[in-house]
């Protein structure tokens, strides 16, 4: 389980990269369909950085830390740590959905990713007590 959470979280590394690398172009995005999904309009809001630090950063940072949980075997912190970033995702899509008005796919693939990591960490927390009142 730790190896295909490690996976997932590396997903969500190149994922937040490809988004970081909006951030900081300005060149016309492959994920930028129509006026509702615009990858650039949401890497360039003033919602895409906190304190000057870029949101996708903090995504690449996040993941893999979560990599890094899973593959020291960490199950209850990497739950934790998991939880946390599912509810800092679904505060950024509010945000693209009700204040920016515009969805960007890297972030609805991110969003997704996490939920996955989440739920899969979760699992693992379930399956290890299971296994421990077995025992």
């Amino acid at each position: 389980m730790r190896i295909l959470i490690a996976l997932v979280a590396l997903a969500g590394v190149v994922v937040s990269t490809l988004a970081l690398r909006v951030h900081f172009t300005t060149d016309v995005e492959p994920c930028s369909f129509n006026e509702k999904w615009d990858c650039g309009m949401v890497n360039r809001s003033p919602f895409a950085e906190i304190e000057h630090i870029p949101v996708a950063a903090i995504g690449i940072a996040g993941y893999l830390a979560l990599a890094g949980l899973a593959l020291a075997r960490r199950r209850l912190l990497l739950a934790v740590a998991s939880i946390l970033g599912l509810g800092f995702a679904l505060y950024l899509s509010h945000i693209e959905r009700d204040i920016i008005m515009v969805w960007c796919l890297y972030c609805v693939i991110s969003q997704g990713i996490i939920a996955l990591a989440t739920l899969l960490s979760l699992g693992w927390v379930a399956a290890e007590r299971m296994a421990k009142r077995r025992a």
